[in-house]
């Protein structure tokens, strides 16, 4: 079990989320070009599994029971990261598309939204990617579409990570979740 910090919030709940983490050295590039483009969401490069979302402290164990036997059922895979798209004009986001490897993201995300406790109201359909400028400039939001049109990144998944956030502190990683048991 990989336990790091990640203390609950006030009133007996805490905010989770649960990603892929895009390694070295591609990570701390991505998220280098975030911060350049401007935006305020100091975030290390993932690709999200699971947003935001609060859950009561007590429902912290069951949580992880359940992102345990999720991660035992999927196998590793391989992430080619390829090229950039935009969720312009409905959002003002920028991303690193998801070239292969979507469709065993978008059931890692499916199975661990089936828990009750994680269980929240989309507002947008799934679409796995690595975001690298949100709501910033449209020139910023420009450039970092025109300067990583590019990028190519291939890796293989083997875990994801559930984070927790306290509301004072940025996101901790709190579990490292082996795929494959």
């Amino acid at each position: 079990m990989d336990r790091r910090d990640g203390a609950p919030v006030a009133g007996g709940t805490i905010q989770i989320g649960i990603a892929v983490d895009v390694p070295e050295p591609w990570g701390d590039m991505l998220t280098r070009r975030r911060v350049e483009a401007g935006d305020p969401q100091v975030v290390p490069a993932h690709v999200t599994l699971l947003g935001p979302t609060e859950i009561p402290v007590a429902g912290l164990p069951a949580v992880e029971e359940h992102l345990a036997r999720v991660a035992a059922t999927h196998l590793p895979f391989t992430l080619h990261l390829r090229g950039t798209g935009t969720f312009r004009p409905v959002t003002q986001v920028v991303f690193v598309a998801v070239a292969a490897g979507i469709s065993e993201c978008e059931l890692l995300a499916a199975a661990i939204n089936a828990a009750p406790e994680l269980h929240r109201q989309a507002r947008f359909p799934y679409h796995p990617h690595v975001t690298v400028a949100q709501d910033v400039a449209p020139d910023a939001l420009d450039r970092a579409y025109e300067d990583l049109a590019d990028f190519s990144a291939m890796f293989e998944v083997d875990s994801f990570t559930l984070f927790s956030h306290s509301g004072e502190t940025r996101w901790q990683p709190r579990r490292d979740f082996r795929l494959g048991g």
